[in-house]
């Protein structure tokens, strides 16, 4: 079950970051709402992900393939640039997210 509160509170976090994109700088109402609400369940998810996954490995997921989801939602959704350092940047971070749940395994 725990791996199933940590997917949705990833989606939860990325959701909330869109929210903050959507608010302009908290100028507007719903997506301003929106970041507390998504932030909330999500940090509320990911706590509860805790109970069976070790912290070091659901932190590093939730961080790192959240990084990972908001690039690409940025560069689709968004229609921001992407060049090739910003590529090598998301690859080592999914790298490292693999890195640490390999040690982690390991154990």
């Amino acid at each position: 079950m725990g791996w199933i509160y940590l997917i949705c509170a990833i989606l939860l976090e990325i959701s909330g970051t869109v929210s903050m994109k959507l608010s302009e700088g908290l100028t507007k109402t719903l997506p301003t709402v929106l970041i507390f609400l998504f932030y909330g369940l999500s940090l509320s998810l990911l706590t509860l992900a805790l109970k069976t996954i070790p912290v070091s490995i659901a932190y590093a997921i939730w961080s790192g393939i959240g990084t990972a989801l908001i690039a690409f939602v940025g560069l689709t959704y968004f229609q921001e640039s992407f060049d090739f350092l910003k590529w090598i940047g998301i690859f080592l971070i999914i790298t490292g997210v693999v890195l640490i749940n390999l040690k982690g395994a390991a154990h």
